[in-house]
């Protein structure tokens, strides 16, 4: 085989769970009570699954007036079995949490999670455990919402992109220490070794008698230098204040 990622193989296996992050992709209101809140392999934080009932009138084709629909979704904090919740793309709803709509309709000051960045795309902020981002101001004239992400970096985002009330669950998640290298390997990270540790042949670091040394600028295993290497992306313009900003402000 040929290695593509290192450090990673092994590990449990994990069925995938299809998560809703539109929540309202039609025009109309969707409604739904959280039957059970579950854990997910996939992500940190925990997901709901919603009871649809949706109405089909006088169709003899199902068994019931009701037809039961399910979904998943990303479960906020503090929603509890049995709560119900609405999403809704055209129209303000109540500001509860689990309640999803468009940002041109959420209060200032809010905490919201599972934003989106592109309308109609689905969710794609502050989906990780304990995370979420607070909407700062509402600018009309632009159809743009300043929201304050989860690393301090403040940006702009499309007033009719989606947004669920509230932070995500798991808050804890943060604390939660693995404890020992097994479950590591359970997640599927396998061990690093040290560029040093290896023979010239598999590194550039490699070699020599006893404990040498680089010898040299660090550089990765394609010899790429990785000490002063810029890491900062090119500004979008949608960004007002970077994460980078900000924490060396904080330092002054």
């Amino acid at each position: 085989g040929r290695i593509t990622v290192k450090g990673r193989g092994g590990g449990n296996k994990r069925k995938y769970r299809i998560i809703d992050f539109k929540r309202a992709s039609k025009e109309d209101l969707v409604e739904g009570t959280v039957d059970r809140i579950e854990y997910d392999p996939n992500r940190s934080g925990f997901i709901c699954l919603l009871r649809h009932d949706v109405d089909r009138g006088d169709d003899l084709s199902m068994l019931l007036p009701k037809h039961v629909t399910l979904s998943y979704i990303l479960c906020p904090r503090g929603i509890t079995i049995g709560t119900k919740v609405q999403a809704s793309k055209y129209e303000a709803l109540d500001v509860q949490v689990g309640n999803a709509m468009q940002l041109r309709f959420i209060p200032v000051g809010t905490l919201v999670h599972n934003v989106e960045l592109t309308p109609g795309k689905g969710g794609q902020f502050a989906r990780s455990a304990g995370t979420s981002a607070q909407l700062l101001e509402r600018d009309e004239e632009r159809n743009l919402a300043l929201l304050r992400m989860q690393s301090k970096e403040v940006r702009y985002v499309q007033l009719n992109c989606m947004a669920t009330i509230g932070e995500m669950s798991n808050p804890e998640h943060k604390n939660e220490s693995w404890g020992k290298a097994g479950r590591s390997r359970w997640y599927g990270f396998r061990p690093k070794v040290r560029g040093v540790a290896m023979n010239p042949v598999d590194h550039p670091h490699g070699g020599g008698e006893g404990k040498k040394g680089t010898a040299r600028h660090p550089v990765n295993q394609f010899g790429r230098v990785k000490k002063g290497e810029r890491t900062v992306r090119k500004l979008s313009p949608l960004i007002k204040t970077p994460r980078w900003k900000v924490k060396m402000q904080k330092r002054k």
